[in-house]
């Protein structure tokens, strides 16, 4: 039963008519005398709760009565109502405990869907269909601790903040909670907010009309147009500066957007998941990032965490990147050693998977060899540790960095063949035979 207190009656008739639509037993009251004489008979799935309930505008009536409601259920997620203006109220009303916000008039879908993710997220059944994790290498506790969260948030509109360390893989998670839900069908657009500068954010996110700005010589969709009706990926959210934080939220709030030079507003059906390294609460606390927009956004919040944390995954992702590299560059799959899983597992990655990933890859490279053991791995750890696919794609290809790595080695060495076969991990006649391929002499 999800419960509904509002003192305007039309409001009450209009959330209860939608909510039964959707399958939903409701209960409607009043005020909060009325829902506290609900509350203590029974648990509500959920309660939709109003900020004021006299003449006064504080929000005060309402802040009280979700403290009560939490004294007697602490376990029920409330979801409180209220005008634009008095967001900083909802944003109290969330450090008291409510589960989300939303603004009068709200839009009948989001509506719908922070209310499926509220009652799934706190123990409420969840969609039964085949979960797809197949961008997701590994089964640590630690991981299998996300997943179970990005499954059961996956099917609803809730918007989701993703963080974690660089490389940890936030947009794979993003793309795997598009890939699961119901809008996998339309597109799923990625943003990276660290790259768009101050002066071309609304251009870029809403859009603009030919000639609205010197320079706008055709008309441009922006990337709030093309999501429409799929899912809108904004990493590095914490790059965003403070005034452009104002107009996302807007957006996100109102989901509506006005194309530059065209003062039409326009209506846009989205699912929003952000990612950040940052560390946003501080951020909050220091006013570089608005605090309603931190809670319109973190409604779910993912913490993927490091590499270090979840070393039970590695031989499957070393496993994973090897056949993966393969199979895009033509090679036969090496054997990888215990030996060589060992020191892997050894190391401290500070650039999580996107480190691993490069480092096997690179030894893949530099080694040519059927097998893989620790001292190959050793060698191209410690030969041009900045060295990435990036880097590979820079040169021209995979014979250029092969041809530099021997002549890095050689030089090394002194021009000792053993030395420098040691160090690439492959035996000496294998050295002989790539310095003649690439015309190298001592």
């Amino acid at each position: 039963m999800i419960l509904i207190v509002d003192d305007d009656n039309a409001i009450r008739l209009s959330l209860s008519m939608l909510l039964r639509k959707g399958g939903y037993e409701v209960k409607a009251v009043a005020g909060p005398a009325e829902a506290m004489a609900v509350v203590r008979q029974a648990a509500p799935q959920l309660v939709l709760l109003d900020m004021n309930f006299s003449r006064a505008t504080t929000g005060d009536e309402g802040l009280t009565l979700l403290r009560q409601i939490k004294i007697f259920h602490p376990d029920v997620p409330v979801i409180l109502m209220t005008a634009w203006g008095s967001i900083p109220l909802a944003v109290e009303g969330i450090r008291a405990g409510a589960f989300d916000f939303i603004t009068k008039p709200w839009d009948n879908r989001a509506l719908l869907g922070r209310i499926e993710a509220a009652i799934n997220m706190t123990g409420g059944k969840t969609d039964a269909g085949e979960f797809d994790r197949s961008r997701i290498i590994g089964s640590s506790p630690a991981l299998m601790s996300v997943l179970d969260t990005v499954r059961r948030v996956a099917a609803t509109d809730a918007p989701v903040l993703i963080m974690g360390e660089n490389g940890t893989g936030k947009e794979l998670v993003a793309e795997t909670l598009h890939a699961n839900s119901r809008r996998n069908g339309a597109p799923f657009v990625k943003v990276n907010l660290g790259g768009i500068s101050r002066s071309l954010f609304e251009s870029e996110m809403f859009g603009h009309k030919k000639g609205a700005f010197t320079g706008a010589a055709a008309d441009r969709e922006g990337r709030f147009a093309v999501a429409d009706k799929g899912t809108i990926f904004l990493d590095e959210i914490g790059e965003l500066d403070v005034n452009s934080q104002v107009k996302l939220l807007r957006v996100l709030q109102e989901h509506t957007f006005e194309v530059l030079g065209d003062s039409v507003p326009r209506k846009v059906d989205i699912r929003v998941v952000c990612a950040t390294n940052a560390d946003l609460s501080a951020m909050v606390a220091d006013r570089t990032f608005r605090e309603d927009l931190f809670y319109r956004i973190s409604l779910i919040t993912v913490t993927l965490p490091p590499l270090r944390d979840r070393k039970e995954d590695i031989p499957e992702l070393v496993a994973h990147f090897a056949r993966q590299f393969s199979k895009a560059n033509r090679m036969a799959m090496p054997d990888i050693t215990d030996d060589a899983v060992d020191y892997l597992s050894g190391l401290p990655y500070p650039g999580n998977i996107r480190e691993l990933k490069n480092l096997v890859e690179r030894t893949m490279i530099i080694s040519q060899s059927p097998v893989l053991d620790g001292r190959a791995f050793r060698s191209a750890s410690s030969f041009a540790p900045d060295m990435t696919v990036a880097s590979v794609a820079a040169s021209g290809s995979l014979e250029d960095i092969e041809k530099a790595a021997i002549e890095n080695a050689l030089a090394k060495s002194g021009g000792n063949l053993s030395a420098a076969a040691s160090q690439l991990g492959i035996s000496r006649q294998a050295l002989y035979r790539r310095m003649e391929k690439f015309g190298i002499s001592t």
